[in-house]
């Protein structure tokens, strides 16, 4: 019978989950308990073939939430603001997350926390999405839960997605619309997540009672768009938009994203060095988009 200790991973098949229960799989110090909504996606299954028990959960639900970590020693607790947009919501999640966990007992909470920025600011800035996960940071200390906090900064993953450099009409020139300004900003690869989870648990006297700002590089628009340029044989430039222009643009969270970046603009500080520290393995922005060229092949 092992003898190695349980973690539980809600959230699994997420970008965060995922790459926590890879790590997890990959160091090899400990059980793996995935959980997820859907158990038949190919993702879990995959981690079925893995090894990791895999368990279904819903987050909305007490019971799941206790059934899910009964026998960890800890776990690794993310929600999902994008898919429901509202922060009471979020909070009331990873309150019973707190509360199941102080219930147990459970050793290590790790929690994808965010600043809360509306404290911060006194409240000038409402960032929903950050808010609502500094309000659960708060209350795992309020209640006595012994947590670890991971505040994650930019995910380089973006300039896939949500930041992808876009086709200017009739010019061979692509730009990237994130209004900062001159101020650099944070960035780190979700894919280098997983090890810096793992570090935090294998050193629980250390981290127990922090909360952990990461990142792997800080860079302004400009650099950004020079680092894809070089790396992408791409012409790729800031496209210079102003904060107030990106508020305008009107889709539902244009408001919220905004005051994100008039927060980022503060520079809330991070800590590179200890990132790396967490995962010596950890990639900058320019080795990331090296290891990811054929992801941008569309441009």
């Amino acid at each position: 019978m092992s003898s190695k200790k349980l973690i539980t991973v809600f959230g699994a098949t997420g970008a965060q989950g995922k790459s926590v229960v890879q790590a997890l799989l990959s160091d090899g110090s400990f059980k793996v308990r995935a959980v997820t909504r859907d158990p038949t996606k190919p993702v879990a299954q995959k981690m079925v073939s893995q090894g990791v028990e895999v368990v279904k959960g819903d987050f909305d639900k007490e019971g799941d939430i206790k059934a899910a970590m009964q026998g960890a020693y800890g776990c690794f607790f993310v929600t999902n603001f994008i898919e429901h947009q509202q922060k009471d919501l979020e909070v009331k999640q990873g309150q019973t997350a707190a509360n199941v966990a102080k219930a147990l007992g459970i050793k290590h909470f790790i929690y994808s926390g965010l600043q809360n920025v509306n404290r911060e600011t006194g409240g000038k800035l409402q960032v929903p999405h950050f808010d609502g996960k500094g309000e659960v940071e708060e209350y795992l200390r309020k209640i006595g839960v012994p947590a670890t906090s991971l505040r994650l900064p930019a995910y380089f993953e973006n300039f896939l997605s949500f930041f992808k450099p876009h086709n200017v009409p009739n010019k061979n020139v692509y730009t990237v619309a994130m209004p900062m300004g001159d101020v650099p900003l944070d960035g780190m690869a979700v894919e280098d997540f997983g090890p810096v989870v793992v570090s935090v648990l294998k050193n629980p006297n250390e981290y127990i009672g922090k909360d952990i700002t990461l990142s792997t590089d800080l860079l302004t628009i400009d650099e950004y768009c020079a680092t894809l340029s070089e790396c992408l044989g791409k012409n790729i430039q800031n496209a210079k938009m102003s904060v107030e222009d990106y508020e305008k643009l009107g889709f539902t969270m244009a408001k919220e994203l905004a005051n994100m970046f008039r927060y980022y603009m503060m520079r809330p500080k991070r800590d590179i060095p200890l990132t790396v520290k967490l995962n010596p393995k950890a990639r900058n922005f320019k080795q990331w988009v090296t290891d990811n060229k054929d992801k941008f092949s569309d441009l």
